[in-house]
């Protein structure tokens, strides 16, 4: 009798697989909420964003999610497609909506107090919906955690972007790096201004930020520490004197996905005293 139920487990398990629909994810916080609800057995296909957990980058990218073409899409033969609002052009959604490719746009603006709402949507998508329950409930209690950060007196940050061949840029408000920034109890010493935009030496002598935030695909993108120290003018800030720099994950920090909460939280602990945690792997201060 036991055999006779573990076969029908079984079979029922993969009959629930194979009639999963074909579906690529267009957006790194939506594929990793998708695997944080083991529910990416079904996917053929992502964007050039979803690249974490590192088992996604198995899959064949369609590319950039603002820069969708439908001829890439449709060489996976999708069933359907998860895509972020972000996910451009909206012409191209079209064509694969006309072209029989079943298009489920996740519609939670990129704040934290949506995430949970990302989580949900996803979940229903996927037939998930008790795991993103269970996961709800942890990032509920990280939102509170993060909202309760206490105020930190470090002095005004500096985010800078990097992107190999593209000038770094530092980011004001409106964008993803100022709301951590601000989340974490930091002041954005560029925060004046809206955007990443490239500053000067001038600049950023003006703005003197006593430290500096980075990922660590941007870090390695300027060619490492020392290649950001000699950026003009920011050897001369408190924060180039001082050598103060912090690296964080590029898809926990700013994805507002699933870890975006601990990262924040690691932020937080980088330019405190508190002890470290295991999440403390998303953002760590740089030795001098």
């Amino acid at each position: 009798m036991r055999a006779i139920l573990l076969t029908l487990l079984v079979g029922w398990s993969l009959g629930v697989l194979a009639d999963a629909p074909r579906t690529a994810v267009i957006g790194g916080d939506l594929a990793e909420i998708i695997a944080a609800l083991e529910a990416d057995d079904s996917l053929i296909g992502r964007d050039d964003t979803s690249q974490y957990p590192p088992s996604l980058e198995t899959l064949p990218s369609v590319g950039y999610l603002r820069q969708l073409s439908a001829e890439g899409v449709l060489s996976l033969r999708p069933e359907r497609l998860v895509v972020s609002s972000q996910a451009q052009p909206r012409e191209t959604l079209r064509q694969l909506e006309s072209s029989g490719v079943e298009v489920v746009t996740i519609r939670a603006q990129q704040r934290l107090e949506e995430i949970p709402l990302k989580v949900e949507q996803v979940g229903d998508v996927m037939g998930r919906e008790a795991q993103a329950e269970t996961l709800n409930a942890t990032l509920e209690e990280q939102l509170e955690a993060v909202a309760a950060l206490p105020r930190l007196d470090q002095g005004p940050a500096m985010f800078l972007l990097s992107h190999a061949g593209t000038s770094p840029m530092a980011a004001g408000h409106g964008t993803a790096a100022d709301t951590a920034i601000r989340a974490a109890g930091l002041d954005n010493a560029f925060a004046g201004m809206s955007g990443y935009k490239v500053v000067s030496g001038e600049g950023l002598l003006g703005e003197a930020p006593s430290s500096v935030i980075v990922t660590r695909s941007g870090l390695e993108a300027l060619g490492g520490s020392e290649a950001l120290w000699r950026l003009p003018g920011l050897s001369m800030t408190p924060a180039g004197e001082s050598r103060q720099l912090v690296i964080c994950d590029d898809q926990a920090l700013l994805g507002f996905g699933p870890r975006t909460p601990s990262a924040i939280l690691a932020l937080h602990r980088a330019f405190s005293s508190e002890p470290p945690t295991g999440d403390d792997a998303l953002c760590w201060r740089h030795a001098p």
